[in-house]
């Protein structure tokens, strides 16, 4: 990486980790797929509504005849990841292009919190083959070793935390506030573990759109202070250092409407 400083002469290294943003989101573990597919009486159709770029539909894909990624962005569907048995099509969660009753899991992998919900639950009921599994998943926030987790748990809670859009609580909650009307069942608990460098590690936040938001306001200083009290606590930028997430789920039992 080039080096970037700020006008201090201090090293950017938010500037420098902050470039593509796939490459910085974390990913989840293969045991989510297999947890998921263990709950299904039957494995023929899974489908990952607002999947993005297919992170969670490639997972499935081994554990299902045909695993579906629906999103209702184009440019998205675009760039998914191809996978054997996994295929993706453009479409709102609200309206699912699937036929009455086809669907032995239905899975939602960050995004539920943007759904009409009681449209989508309908279109869930819809869709659901006997005994099929609803499961919405997110990842709640990002832990750290003792020494850094204090300065970031300060600057996600407190800093920029003004800068998150409202539904971003219901990811810090792990989805417990959202309705769900269904048979619920226990989940697995799991979580995403990393070993990240400081440009990788602040490389996932300037993905943040709260951090994007600061900026545009003017904000830029709290993010840059945050950056450069990270990195004097890190050591070694290229220094790995575990980062974990707790994956949250709500998980329930579909009966057909």
């Amino acid at each position: 990486m080039s080096g970037i400083h700020g006008g201090d002469g201090r090293k950017n290294w938010f500037e420098e980790g902050g470039q593509g943003y796939a490459k910085f989101r974390p990913d989840y573990p293969p045991e989510l797929a297999a947890h998921l597919a263990g709950l299904c009486g039957r494995r023929r159709l899974a489908i990952d509504v607002g999947c993005g770029t297919g992170q969670l539909t490639t997972l499935l894909a081994p554990h299902f005849d045909e695993v579906i990624g629906l999103d209702p962005s184009a440019d998205q569907v675009a760039n998914a990841r191809a996978a054997d048995r996994a295929r993706y099509l453009v479409s709102p969660a609200e309206r699912l292009p699937l036929p009455d009753g086809s669907v032995d899991l239905v899975a939602v992998a960050q995004a539920a919190h943007w759904f009409d919900l009681p449209a989508f639950y309908a279109e869930a009921r819809r869709v659901a083959a006997p005994d099929a599994v609803l499961a919405l998943v997110s990842y709640g926030v990002a832990r750290l070793e003792p020494e850094l987790d204090e300065r970031f748990q300060r600057f996600y809670w407190k800093e920029i935390g003004p800068f998150w859009p409202p539904e971003r609580s219901l990811v810090d909650g792990g989805y417990a506030d959202l309705d769900f009307p269904f048979e619920e069942l226990a989940p697995a608990q799991l979580e995403i573990r990393k070993a990240w460098s400081l440009p990788q590690f602040l490389g996932y936040v300037a993905t943040w759109s709260a951090v994007r938001r600061a900026r545009a306001a003017g904000r830029e200083q709290i993010v840059q202070r945050f950056v450069q009290d990270l990195a004097g606590l890190w050591g070694e930028a290229r220094g790995r250092r575990p980062v974990t997430w707790p994956i949250n789920m709500r998980v329930g039992r579909v009966l057909p409407s």
